[in-house]
């Protein structure tokens, strides 16, 4: 009897979780920049991409309608710190920096940063040496993980930053800029999208990455459960159909 009691303080005693305050509420509240193809994409009034996706299956995994909350990557930790949302997704890279302020969850997907260039510059732009030079420009989103790439390797190329995430690769194209350093699954969706852009040895990026979803900042229950249900949803097989249906 006496060990039943103690359990049952030690339930009475559980810190509260943002979990129980989503369950209360009815609703899971994503941010997400919506200019991230294959991870997140604003299409008319919604969105949709493989995060989009994990977010609509952690939102039923827990009970509750998904609402998605529109930031840049600018704003992305200044609106998740602030509140805005539960939970950030839409291919985020894992930094130590964020990580000084938000938890991660477990890594949904290891990658690295490689070059998208115009094709006729694919054999000139194969390394940050190759990139590194007066008279190329490189050209990044502001905010992530590819500014700060191209802000510390490139000391002698121009860095000129773009505020629209989906308007760099026309950039590219018409010639304002030389070269775009970004993860190669989102170079490699583009290639496909966009003729005449060439991914570089995506198979042999210059970094090592991982991408995962932002949590609340101490809350491990929350996170154990996002851990857990990201584990199944990768066990099954889930998340690859949804990689498989955003890579076509």
């Amino acid at each position: 009897i006496s060990g039943l009691f103690s359990i049952s303080a030690v339930q009475a005693q559980a810190p509260a979780s943002v979990l129980d305050a989503i369950q209360s509420a009815g609703t899971l509240r994503i941010c997400t920049t919506g200019d991230y193809k294959p991870f997140t994409n604003a299409v008319g009034d919604g969105f949709e991409g493989i995060d989009i996706e994990m977010a609509k299956s952690l939102a039923k995994a827990i009970g509750v309608e998904p609402k998605f909350v529109r930031t840049k990557w600018a704003e992305l930790m200044a609106d998740f710190t602030g509140g805005k949302c539960d939970i950030a997704m839409g291919g985020i890279g894992v930094t130590l920096e964020r990580q000084k302020r938000v938890f991660y969850s477990d890594p949904a997907l290891r990658t690295g940063k490689i070059p998208l260039v115009r094709c006729a510059d694919k054999d000139r732009f194969q390394s940050v040496a190759d990139i590194d030079k007066p008279g190329v420009t490189a050209i990044a989103n502001p905010g992530g993980t590819n500014e700060r790439f191209a802000k510390s390797n490139f000391k002698q190329a121009k860095v000129t930053l773009h505020q629209d995430n989906v308007g760099i690769f026309d950039e590219i194209l018409a010639g304002r800029a030389d070269v775009f350093v970004t993860e190669a699954i989102e170079a490699t969706v583009q290639q496909k999208l966009k003729p005449g852009l060439c991914a570089i040895n995506p198979d042999k990026p210059l970094t090592f990455i991982e991408i995962g979803y932002l949590l609340p900042r101490g809350d491990v229950i929350f996170k154990a459960f996002v851990d857990q249900w990201l584990h199944i949803a990768k066990a099954t097989g889930e998340y690859q159909r949804y990689y498989e249906q955003y890579l076509r």
